[in-house]
C-alpha cells in the first residue's frame, strides 16, 4: 500500500461526497419531498440505526429536536412505544440489517410510518418502508472499491449525516423560525 497523506485522504473523501451529492440531487426528488412531509406530519419521530449509521442518525435526531419535533432514539431507556401517527427513521446500507428491518416491521404493524435511508430501494427494509431515500454508496461488506475507496461503508455513513442535515435544513426553512427561535432547545447541561 502506498503512503497516503491526510490531505490526500480528505481530497478522496471530499470527492466521493461531492459525487454522492450530485447523484442524489439528480435523482427523482419525490422521495425527498415525501421524507420532509413524513417528518413534518409525524406526532413523534424515532430514529434507529446500527453502528456508525446509528451514530449519524443520532445527529439528525438532535437537529430535529432543535426544530421542536418530539424525537426519540431507539434503544435509550426513556424511549416510549411507537404508535400510529409516529415515524420511524431508519438507516441500513444493505437494507437487510435484521434488527433494523424488524423494528421497521414492528412500526408498520402498529400503524407508524417508516422512512428508510439505504443504498438500495430493493431490499426487505424498502419493502416495509413508506419511503426510501437512496444513497448510492458502498455497503459495509463491499470491499471491491468500486462504489467507494473508503472502508466499510464510510461513504454511506457520511451520506446519512449529510442527508440528515439537509432534511433538517429544509424543514427549518419551511418553518420560518430563526436560529434564535431554535436556540432555547440547545443543550444547556454541557
Amino acid at each position: 500500500m502506498a503512503n497516503t497523506t491526510v490531505g490526500e485522504a480528505l481530497d478522496l473523501i471530499g470527492g466521493e461526497l461531492q459525487d454522492l451529492i450530485s447523484t442524489v440531487r439528480a435523482a427523482d426528488q419525490v422521495p425527498a419531498e415525501r421524507a420532509l412531509d413524513l417528518l413534518a406530519d409525524a406526532d413523534r419521530v424515532f430514529v434507529h440505526g446500527a453502528g456508525r449509521s446509528g451514530l449519524a442518525l443520532r445527529m439528525t435526531a438532535m437537529r430535529l429536536m432543535h426544530l421542536g419535533l418530539d424525537v426519540h432514539v431507539v434503544g435509550e431507556v426513556t424511549t416510549p412505544a411507537i404508535r400510529q401517527g409516529d415515524l420511524l427513521l431508519v438507516a441500513s446500507g444493505s437494507g437487510t440489517t435484521g434488527g433494523i428491518v424488524q423494528a421497521a416491521r414492528t412500526a408498520a404493524d402498529v400503524g407508524a410510518r417508516v422512512l428508510a435511508v439505504s443504498t438500495t430501494d430493493q431490499s426487505p427494509l424498502s419493502e416495509v418502508a413508506d419511503t426510501t431515500l437512496v444513497l448510492p454508496a458502498a455497503t459495509k461488506t463491499d470491499r471491491s472499491g468500486t462504489a467507494s475507496a473508503q472502508y466499510a461503508g464510510g461513504l454511506f455513513e457520511q451520506g446519512v449525516a449529510l442527508l440528515g442535515d439537509a432534511l433538517f435544513h429544509a424543514l427549518w426553512q419551511r418553518s420560518g423560525h430563526s436560529a434564535d427561535d431554535l436556540w432555547p432547545r440547545h443543550a444547556n447541561l454541557e
